[in-house]
């Protein structure tokens, strides 16, 4: 009996923010994780925000064009309570997912709740909780001089729990109503 050939694939996970981005990248092979790069591109020194929006597009781009991946991973925008923070967080990722998608990349997203879900078994973990677990799972000693590319990481391993969780072959819903749509036959 033949051995199916192990398929290799690289997630970039993005962690985007207008003060400090953080990415990590990872390999996938069959069922094997392993750590490719992390790291953050700072932001803060920059006073104008149409230039920090410049520099996530061209980052982002550079990372894509120096590592490949296969798709990209986001962290999803979440409801605070200012408002002007929200509306510059969610322009930073779109101007990542903008990257993305001008290079042909698929793009998928998860809630910060359901990265520290999958990462750490509690949607309440904190980042240290997170970073943690990572540098468990993925053997890297050195601890990043800052949370954010951890959590970036931490965004690309989701994804590729989600694939390994699934078989790669289930399906996602965004909710009741789809999978309904395509199983009435299951449901009575």
């Amino acid at each position: 009996m033949l051995r199916e050939k192990s398929k290799e694939r690289i997630i970039l996970g993005i962690d985007p923010g207008t003060a400090v981005m953080g990415y990590g990248l990872v390999k996938e092979t069959g069922s094997k994780l392993s750590l490719v790069n992390l790291g953050i591109v700072k932001l803060d020194h920059l006073d104008d925000h149409p230039l920090k929006l410049q520099r996530i597009f061209e980052r982002t781009t550079s990372l894509i064009e120096q590592y490949q991946p296969d798709c990209m991973a986001l962290e999803a925008p979440f409801y605070g309570k200012n408002i002007q923070v929200m509306l510059k967080l969610g322009r930073a990722q779109g101007v990542a997912m903008a990257a993305g998608l001008a290079k042909g990349l698929p793009i998928f997203e998860y809630s910060p709740k359901k990265i520290k879900q999958s990462i750490t078994g509690n949607g309440n973990a904190g980042k240290e909780q997170v970073a943690a677990m990572l540098q468990q799972l993925l053997g890297f000693k050195e601890t990043p001089e800052f949370l954010d590319a951890t959590d970036g990481l931490a965004v690309a391993v989701c994804h590729s729990f989600q694939k390994i969780s699934t078989g790669g072959k289930g399906k996602t819903y965004s909710g009741w109503e789809s999978f309904v749509k395509d199983n009435a036959k299951r449901v009575k």
